[in-house]
C-alpha cells in the first residue's frame, strides 16, 4: 500500500471513528435522559403508595365519628382503588386526581364533626397526608421538568435522529386535570 493511498483512507477511518463517537454520546445522553424520567417516576410512585396506604386509616378515623357518611366513604374507596390499579401515566394521573377530588369531600365531612377535628389520631393522620400531597406536588415537578428535558432531546436536531432511530418516544408528563387545576388556582376563602 502506498502513502497516498493510506493517508485518506485514515483520514475517512479517523472520520468514521468521530461519527461513530458523536451517535454513542448521543445516544448515551437520551439514554441518561429516559433513566432520569424512570427514576422521577419512581419518585412520584414512592409517594402514591405512601398516600394510598394513609387513605384507610384515615377513612376509619372519619367513620368513627361520621359513620352516616357511607357515600363519601365509598367514593374515596373507590378512588382508591382505581388509583392503586392505575397504570400509565396519563391513566394514573387522571385517577390520582379522582382520588384528590374524593378525599377532599373525605375532609369536608371531617370538617363537620369539631371531635374529630381534636382527635389526635386524626390530627397525625391528616398531618401526613398533607406532607405527602406536598411531596407528590414536589416530585410531579421534578418528574416534568425531567420529562421536558427528555422530550426535547428526542425533538432537536441532531439527537432526534438517534431517537427515530434507536425508538425514543415522547413521554407523558404528570398533569392535572382540569378539575383538580381549577380546585388548584383558586384562592381559598377565609372568613372569620
Amino acid at each position: 500500500m502506498t502513502m497516498a493511498l493510506l493517508i485518506p483512507l485514515l483520514v475517512v477511518l479517523g472520520l468514521l471513528v468521530l461519527v461513530a463517537l458523536f451517535v454513542i454520546g448521543l445516544y448515551n445522553g437520551l439514554q441518561r435522559k429516559k433513566l432520569g424520567v424512570e427514576n422521577s417516576w419512581s419518585d412520584i410512585d414512592v409517594q402514591l403508595k405512601r398516600r394510598h396506604d394513609l387513605i384507610p386509616n384515615l377513612v376509619n378515623s372519619v367513620k368513627g365519628y361520621a359513620s352516616h357518611e357511607s357515600g363519601t366513604f365509598e367514593a374515596v374507596t373507590a378512588a382508591r382503588a382505581a388509583a392503586t390499579s392505575a397504570s400509565g401515566v396519563s391513566a394514573q394521573s387522571g385517577a390520582e386526581g379522582m382520588l384528590t377530588q374524593a378525599l377532599g369531600k373525605l375532609m369536608v365531612v371531617a370538617e363537620a364533626y369539631p371531635d374529630l377535628k381534636a382527635n389526635t389520631n386524626f390530627l397525625q393522620l391528616q398531618e401526613e397526608l398533607t406532607s405527602t400531597e406536598n411531596k407528590i406536588g414536589f416530585a410531579r415537578q421534578h418528574y416534568n421538568r425531567t420529562v421536558n428535558q427528555y422530550n426535547e432531546a428526542t425533538k432537536v436536531f441532531p439527537s432526534n435522529l438517534i431517537a427515530g432511530v434507536f425508538g425514543f418516544t415522547e413521554k407523558d408528563f404528570f398533569e392535572l386535570d382540569a378539575s383538580e387545576a381549577a380546585a388548584v388556582k383558586q384562592a381559598p376563602k377565609v372568613e372569620f
